[in-house]
């Protein structure tokens, strides 16, 4: 799905991730989809050149047409491990190795839940495994909630970027706590991106106006009515946002004020 819009002079800056560079700032996972040629179709529309694949969720071989990697072409994408379904700091430690082993990357998405109800992360576990992970020569990008103190020791313990929720994972509300956002993006000198909670395009969009770095999202794609259509709503929702952030709002104002100055106006 080629893109229509251009603008000469309004390229971004590309977004770098340890050391590598990406044009585009969404970046997408690979569960839920009904069938590996909608994964497919819907992955290309949306732009991305990071993938998440869940180690312990998906057949590690790439011969099997039946998996996931099998349609991957990884000198297009970057795979990016995710160690989704982890539950403790070892657990995710051992699916990182697992993922690392089996040939996808030295970069992982950690993932520790600590609560089965709300699916809110483990800071606690997270923190551990980054720690060792980072040691073994990880570059850890980590999932966490919207602490900025949380987000802080992350950054102190060597992740490559803090992945904060938007909300809670697959609930589609949005982005529930934009100050906290902001607040992250503030303090911390690693990427942030927003992990988890995105329902459409519209909240990819406010959420890339607080500034951040980038958003990754699964559910709000492959569970769409058309997920490929959604796919390329979300890219050109993240340039949106992009775009709005580095313009610059207008203040908000409790007033009305004419668009059009009322000095001169013919009788």
């Amino acid at each position: 799905m080629a893109t229509t819009l251009t603008a000469t002079g309004l390229e971004d800056t590309p977004l770098r991730i340890a050391d590598r560079e990406f044009t585009s700032r969404l970046i997408v996972g690979t569960g839920k989809y009904r069938d590996h040629e909608t994964m497919v179709r819907a992955i290309e529309a949306s732009g991305a050149e990071i993938v998440t694949v869940a180690v312990r969720r998906i057949d590690l071989d790439r011969t099997k047409e039946e998996g996931i990697l099998h349609h991957l072409d990884p000198e297009r994408y970057l795979l990016l491990p995710n160690t989704a379904g982890c539950r403790t700091a070892d657990e995710a430690i051992r699916y990182a190795r697992l993922g690392r082993a089996a040939g996808l990357s030295d970069w992982v998405k950690l993932e520790v839940i600590g609560d089965d109800r709300t699916l809110l992360p483990d800071v606690q576990a997270a923190l551990d495994a980054a720690g060792i992970l980072v040691e073994e020569g990880f570059k850890v990008l980590a999932y966490t909630n919207d602490d900025v103190v949380v987000a802080l020791r992350l950054e102190d313990a060597g992740c490559t970027a803090v992945m904060p929720l938007a909300s809670p994972i697959g609930s589609g509300l949005g982005l529930v706590n934009p100050y906290y956002i902001r607040e992250i993006k503030r303090r911390c000198e690693l990427p942030i991106i927003v992990d988890a909670g995105v329902g459409t395009a519209s909240d990819a969009c406010v959420t890339m106006e607080q500034g951040v770095d980038g958003v990754l999202m699964n559910t709000a794609i492959a569970e769409a009515g058309d997920p490929v259509r959604m796919a390329y709503a979300m890219q050109l929702a993240v340039r949106a946002g992009r775009l709005a952030y580095q313009a610059g709002r207008m203040q908000r104002r409790e007033i009305a004020v004419p668009s059009s100055p009322s000095k001169g106006m013919l009788d």
